[in-house]
């Protein structure tokens, strides 16, 4: 699990099980405490079938985060899709 912290927010990364595989994710929380965090799905249309790809893939995306927007969404590079796939 990585993390950064920006002004008002702490993003965490990781993966959770879904059945017999994994899905990526990065979670917002508000510095303040006041709040609850929100979980945004990484590579959503794709799923890993081992913890650790998945939880690289989210370091990778949160290694990617340009910024967040006031309600603390990740804002990425134009075009960024999280894939390593070339075209």
């Amino acid at each position: 699990m990585a993390e950064r912290h920006f002004d008002r927010h702490f993003v965490r990364s990781g993966a959770s099980a879904e059945g017999s595989r994994y899905t990526a994710w990065l979670a917002v929380s508000p510095t303040d405490r006041h709040g609850f965090p929100v979980y945004y799905a990484i590579c959503e249309n794709r799923s890993f079938r081992e913890q650790a790809k998945a939880e690289q893939a989210a370091a990778e995306a949160l290694a990617a985060l340009l910024a967040l927007e006031e309600d603390g969404t990740p804002v990425f590079p134009e075009n960024y899709t999280g894939f390593a796939d070339s075209p």
